[in-house]
């Protein structure tokens, strides 16, 4: 098992270019962890592993499993797409401290314009978007009637997924789920569209 962790993890500092530094700050590990791992002397808790794969959007099997080696390698070349995590008051959307990692894409049939993805959390747009899954979103000021769009709330702290519908002049940001209520948006309660979703992925 060390000897086929140990394969994986420096296969993985090698194709996406990061050393063991770099390593040690995604699994929340010392550098010295990470360089046991390499050398065959230890193997990493699961809750590293967790963090690694879903840093590079990668299933656990990539770190715990021998690879097979009968299939031509697909090019390590990727877009590095940030998360967006919370929000700090204040802070511009896209300053450093309000994200919380990476995934990574092929830059293969991406759309064009600047992109983030964000997680979403509850229940509240299922079953379109499921609890927990990453969310490509296009940074654009205004969305159709009816799209999902990624929206700032709470004095522009928090980002939600909605449908974004008018009824009259009110602007409405509204779940999927009938069980939840949605949004208003008034000068007492704004609202500001970070971009429009695009598409989902979710780890298994």
């Amino acid at each position: 098992m060390e000897e086929i962790i140990s394969y994986n993890i420096k296969k993985l500092l090698r194709d996406y270019n990061i050393n063991q530094k770099d390593l040690a700050k995604i699994a929340g590990v010392s550098e010295s962890t990470v360089g046991k791992w390499v050398l065959e002397k230890s193997t990493p808790r699961m809750g590293a592993i967790q963090k690694i794969t879903d840093h590079f959007g990668l299933p656990k099997s990539y770190i715990l499993e021998e690879q097979p080696t009968n299939i031509i390698e697909v090019s390590p070349q990727t877009v590095k797409i940030p998360i967006l995590g919370e929000i700090a008051c204040g802070d511009p959307i896209y300053a450093e401290e309000n994200f919380s990692g990476y995934r990574y894409e092929s830059p293969d049939n991406l759309p064009s314009g600047r992109l983030i993805y964000l997680k979403a959390k509850g229940d509240s747009m299922e079953p379109t978007i499921p609890d927990g899954a990453y969310v490509m979103v296009r940074e654009q000021p205004e969305v159709e009637y009816g799209e999902i769009a990624a929206v700032l709330v709470n004095g522009d702290t928090e980002a939600t997924l909605k449908r974004v519908k008018k009824q009259g002049d009110i602007v409405l940001l509204v779940p999927d789920n009938p069980t939840h209520e949605p949004y208003v948006i008034t000068e007492d309660n704004p609202a500001k569209i970070i971009g429009k979703a695009i598409k989902y992925t979710q780890d298994l």
